[in-house]
Formats: C-alpha cells, sequence, structure tokens
C-alpha cells in the first residue's frame, strides 16, 4: 500500500500539485488521466523519490524506491550502451537480484535486438526495453507513465496482458495514459486530475459513464473549430 497526504509540489511560484490525497491498495491498478501539464508525470516523480515534496508519503515497504518500477515517458540511455548491457544495469541496481545475460535473453518478451546498440532503436523499441527491465528487476510496484505511447499494436495487446498478470500476482500499477480503452480494459480505479488537484476518483463499474462525459466534452471542443 501507498499512502499519500497532503502531497504538494511547486516551481518556484508554479503551483503544480495541490494538497493530493491517495491511498493505492496492493493489488490494484489505478489509472491516471488528465490534460498535458495536469501534474500527471510530476506525481509521478515524487512517489519514485525523484523530486522534493511538501506533505507525506508512506508506503508498506521501505525504503519505497527499492521496490518500484519507475516507467518514463521518455527514459535516459547512455550512447554507447547495447540493450543487454542495459537491463544488466537496472537489474544489477537491485542490490539483491541475481540474473545472468542467458536468463534475460529467454524472457526477451518483445523480442527486442538485446546485442545491438540502443541507439540504434526506435522509439517504441526503447519504451519496451525501458519497460522489458523494470518488469525483470520483479518490483513490487509500478509507475507507467504513458506506457502505450509509441509501441506497435502487437505489443500493445501484450502489454494491457502484462498488466492484467502484475495485478493477478499482487503487485500494484499506477499508470496514466491518453489512451481511455486501455485504462477501462485494465484500472479497477480511474483519477482525474486537473490543476493539480485530484477531481474525481472513477470506479470501474462507472467507467462507461465516464467515457461518455469525455467523449461529450471533446465534441463541444470540436463544435467550436466547425461550426460558423
Amino acid at each position: 500500500m501507498i499512502t499519500i497526504k497532503n502531497l504538494s509540489k511547486s516551481y518556484g511560484k508554479n503551483v503544480v500539485l495541490k494538497n493530493i490525497d491517495i491511498t493505492f491498495d496492493k493489488g490494484n491498478i489505478y489509472g491516471i488521466v488528465g490534460d498535458n501539464g495536469a501534474g500527471k508525470t510530476t506525481l509521478f516523480r515524487c512517489i519514485a523519490g525523484l523530486e522534493n515534496y511538501e506533505g507525506d508519503i508512506i508506503s508498506d515497504i521501505n525504503p519505497l524506491k527499492n521496490y518500484l518500477g519507475f516507467l518514463m515517458t521518455d527514459s535516459y540511455f547512455f550512447s554507447k550502451i547495447t540493450g543487454l548491457e542495459y537491463v544488466r544495469l537496472l537489474c544489477n541496481a537491485k542490490i539483491t537480484l541475481k540474473i545472468t545475460n542467458n536468463q534475460i535473453l529467454e524472457k526477451n518478451i518483445f523480442t527486442l535486438p538485446l546485442n545491438d546498440y540502443v541507439s540504434t532503436y526506435s522509439s517504441g523499441m526503447k519504451k519496451k526495453l525501458a519497460l522489458f527491465a523494470i518488469l525483470l528487476q520483479d518490483n513490487q510496484y509500478f509507475l507507467l507513465d504513458e506506457p502505450f505511447n509509441g509501441i506497435d499494436i502487437n505489443s500493445n495487446i501484450l502489454l494491457i496482458e502484462i498488466i492484467k498478470k502484475l495485478k493477478n500476482i499482487g503487485k500494484t500499477v499506477i499508470m496514466s495514459s491518453h489512451i481511455f480503452s486501455t485504462l477501462s480494459d485494465t484500472c479497477d480505479e480511474i483519477l482525474l486530475i486537473n490543476n493539480g488537484e485530484i477531481e474525481r476518483k472513477v470506479l470501474k463499474h462507472d467507467f462507461a459513464d465516464l467515457e461518455i462525459e469525455l467523449k461529450k466534452s471533446s465534441n463541444n471542443i470540436i463544435s467550436k473549430l466547425f461550426n460558423p
């Protein structure tokens, strides 16, 4: 379980998060939705320990960062590192985790060219490599910031099944996505963040109503463009 209490974050005078209160229960999947700049990525970075903040983030396992896999929207890669070396690097960051090159190659579910330099990868391949590495870390918590962006349709379907499997084995997944169907297919709860605040919490049985509401809002915006 991760409990967030009165979390606020500012960059100078720019307030990005305002008094966020959320509890993420073990074995559940949570979706975070909101407009660009609403605060989703900043919230993820605070949970991952990459930002200073006001308030409290409390977990049942400490230190949280040792048990958390964070998939950033754009992961960083050294210019002269192979896919295999990258995965080994992230796995070695978990002190108690021992994994061999052969095990990594055997588990290469995305069929990535792991012996090639990551600099030769497409953006979608880089996204899959970063995801593959944090899955092999055997984390208890997963923060996935726009995990479906840039990956092919087969990998998209595979990722949905991976997320469902993580839930079945008791992992906690918190992810953002601009693709509503991926959230409605996987999540137990969707949180709407607006201007740095949690505006609503929507449970699974109300997802259909939420989708209708979002589509109606989009149609109202579109009508302004096409109406004379």
